[in-house]
């Protein structure tokens, strides 16, 4: 769509796969590039968790573990053009993305101050992933890119259009699926830091924040896109788990 002036709508090209596709390229290859040029011997100590379990799938699957990238960028590929969205793009939506989930990414930081004065414990018991003490800020900061990317693959991406056509089945409305979907995988997503020998242990405060993180980024993704989706997520964690590292910060995501 395009504005009176005969120029592209920046509201929904950024809301494109065309869009996505290409403002996700540089997160992707920064963390791919980054888990192998960390040199650690075992790159799964550096690969972000939803990262992991995507290539487990794929190996079970009889496929290669490196299929993981091409994929994704596939299925952006495939959605524009099954969409039959114009093959055009201005590089102002790609700067425009930017600065939004950097300004998103800002706006949760500051949820997240909120939500810890909520739990006016919280500071005192939400937990460091352990990647967060072992490893030197540059392993940290790529397996940070990677929870923007990959999660957002597994928990945005794929089940929320998933469980909206579960509850589309149920003849729901749209809208309401659309909550519902958006609400489920939310706590899905939350859960999900918890679960496997290295996860979080359990706390309500790191739990209930994750699960309203979630609930945000699903939000992001039906209103502004997968692409927004990514950079605010990646952005968040990047800016929690490395400019602001203090003990008191909201849990990474």
């Amino acid at each position: 769509m395009s504005d009176a002036s005969g120029q592209p709508d920046y509201w929904n090209e950024a809301r494109s796969p065309l869009a996505s596709l290409c403002f996700l390229l540089p997160w992707l290859g920064i963390y791919e590039w980054g888990v192998f040029a960390a040199g650690v011997s075992d790159p799964d100590l550096v690969r972000n968790g939803a990262d992991f379990w995507l290539r487990s799938l794929l190996v079970q699957a009889g496929a290669g573990q490196l299929l993981l990238p091409v994929l994704v960028l596939g299925i952006l590929l495939f959605w524009h053009i099954a969409g039959r969205h114009p093959w055009s793009l201005q590089f102002s939506t790609q700067a425009g993305m930017l600065a939004e989930s950097l300004l998103l990414a800002a706006s949760l930081a500051a949820l997240g101050r909120l939500h810890d004065f909520a739990f006016h414990w919280g500071s005192q018991i939400a937990e460091r992933p352990l990647l967060q003490s072992l490893s030197p800020p540059l392993i940290r900061a790529v397996s940070f890119v990677g929870a923007g990317v990959y999660e957002e693959v597994m928990f945005r991406l794929l089940l929320v259009p998933v469980a909206f056509l579960f509850f589309r089945l149920f003849e729901f409305p749209r809208s309401l699926a659309a909550l519902m979907a958006a609400v489920s995988t939310s706590f899905l997503f939350a859960l999900a830091h918890h679960i496997g020998p290295q996860a979080d242990a359990f706390h309500l405060f790191s739990f209930s924040f994750r699960a309203a993180a979630g609930l945000f980024f699903a939000c992001v993704f039906l209103l502004r896109g997968f692409g927004i989706t990514v950079g605010c997520h990646a952005a968040y964690d990047l800016l929690v788990g490395i400019l602001l590292a203090v003990p008191d910060d909201p849990p990474r995501l």
